[in-house]
């Protein structure tokens, strides 16, 4: 298929592409600079993968374009790991060019690295701009944020990211006053993939370096944002200061993508209140983002579910009732490891570990993940459910379960929590016999200081049941 960013400067040359909130520029602009990037970047390696270090900046989204319109592969490099997590991820990608915001160049690595400013600066050999992106060809590469064990970087194709972008605007619909707010990270899946949505709609895509929920309440206030993606925490907040403040948002405003985990059904009532759409989905790295998903028509009905598999996607549960998919956004396989892909499929169907279920209209539920499933007595229990039940016991500030050996229910399961102070024990046990069934109230309590979590943001629950094998 055509360069999408040569594509849109041809046929949607004064659509604005992108926007920090102090410059903007339409596609017809950001070309000529890409291009300029993409030469001085060609300049520096001959190799076909360069690692990029950034937060949601201009330069760090035009840097990435830049590594695309030379025809080489992004490393997406996370910026919240330790320097020896990133260090071990360049080595394996077997990169020998790492780009970095000047703001974060403060670790030295084992490869040649130009920070975002050097690159501006060097002198222009020969502006480059590929005619084509090879449907096959890999764009970018994405480690998996490790919450049961190592990464693996996760091989994205320029027709997996197509066939992403597809779905959802068959889902979603498509306007040519869309313009999609970004505070999700864009080396995270969710973030890049509005990128290459934006690319491929000729959509505005509003850059935000980091999510503040007062920010990005004003500019939801203020701005023509049709879209946002979050993940629950920034929904959550986002909630808070809706409430607070009582200013709806601007008349362009469509709604919220929400992924990232699960969310408790008190959030979802709080949006209905608010009369703000919210649409569930479900994806992950391996998928270029979401392959099920609510609409805005289903939204409102089928709170809890993320929704019917996309056009492009085939949905089916197995025996045990996980989540088995089909879809051309698929990853062809796991960088340096061949059999990862074709040991998680059965059938030509990928098993991504979700257990869920179906209702009579064939909305999808996710239950949890299979291996953080309890089995106690006979009985599944799933750590999610339990969680998003003490939601609004006073004084929790998170709390997180997993599974205990037990020599007599084989396993039960237990909570780990965040507050000020202690909390009664009696009183969480009570409030779990209200909401929950016997067997699914957690038989012991745990204060910590705070949850292990990984890069993402994800609970890593292998560290807490850790602890208490320790």
């Amino acid at each position: 298929m055509d360069n999408w960013i040569k594509k849109q400067a041809l046929i949607n040359p004064n659509r604005l592409a992108v926007d920090d909130g102090t410059t903007r520029y339409t596609f017809a602009e950001m070309a000529p600079i890409v291009a300029d990037l993409a030469g001085k970047v060609d300049s520096l390696t001959n190799n076909q993968r360069v690692a990029i270090e950034t937060d949601n900046s201009l330069n760090g989204y035009l840097m990435a374009l830049a590594v695309l319109a030379s025809g080489r592969t992004i490393l997406w490099l996370n910026r919240r790991l330790a320097p020896e997590e990133i260090e071990r991820q360049l080595t394996d990608a077997a990169v020998d060019l790492l780009l970095v915001a000047d703001e974060m160049a403060d670790f030295k690595f084992s490869v040649m690295t130009y920070r975002f400013s050097q690159v501006q600066s060097l002198p222009i050999e020969k502006p480059k701009m590929i005619a084509q992106f090879a449907d096959d060809a890999v764009a970018s590469i994405m480690y998996t944020s490790g919450t049961t064990g190592a990464p693996k970087g996760v091989l994205q194709t320029f027709n997996n990211h197509f066939s992403s972008a597809v779905s959802s605007a068959l889902n979603l619909g498509l306007s040519s006053h869309d313009e999609w707010l970004c505070t999700v990270p864009i080396f995270h899946i969710s973030g890049f993939s509005i990128m290459m949505r934006g690319l491929i709609y000729g959509m505005a895509v509003r850059l935000v370096d980091h999510f503040d929920a007062a920010t990005i309440n004003q500019i939801l206030v203020k701005e023509p944002i049709s879209m946002i993606s979050v993940v629950p925490y920034m929904l959550k907040r986002l909630l808070t200061e809706q409430e607070n403040t009582g200013t709806p948002y601007t008349a362009n405003f469509r709604g919220m993508l929400l992924g990232g985990g699960p969310i408790d059904r008190q959030a979802l009532e709080r949006c209905q209140r608010l009369d703000l759409s919210v649409v569930q989905s479900y994806g992950m790295t391996e998928t270029c983002s979401q392959i099920i998903a609510l609409n805005y028509a289903d939204a409102a009905d089928e709170l809890g579910s993320v929704g019917k598999p996309l056009f492009l996607t085939q949905l089916k549960l197995d025996s045990d009732g996980e989540v088995l998919l089909k879809t051309p956004a698929l990853t062809p396989g796991y960088l340096n490891r061949p059999e990862a892909l074709a040991n998680k499929k059965v059938n030509g169907w990928y098993q991504t570990g979700d257990i869920g279920h179906l209702d009579a209209d064939g909305f999808l539920f996710i239950d949890g993940r299979k291996d953080d499933m309890i089995i106690s007595g006979g009985e599944n229990v799933f750590p999610n459910e339990i969680e998003n039940a003490y939601a609004d016991f006073p004084g929790l500030e998170a709390i997180a379960v997993v599974k205990k050996a037990d020599p007599k229910w084989d396993q039960v399961p237990v909570a780990f929590y965040v507050a000020e102070e202690d909390l009664s024990e009696q009183a969480l046990v009570a409030y779990g016999r209200k909401h929950l069934a016997h067997y699914k109230v957690p038989k012991a309590f745990y204060r910590i200081a705070k949850l292990p979590m990984n890069a993402g943001g994800k609970v890593q629950r292998y560290r807490l049941i850790n602890t208490l094998e320790r």
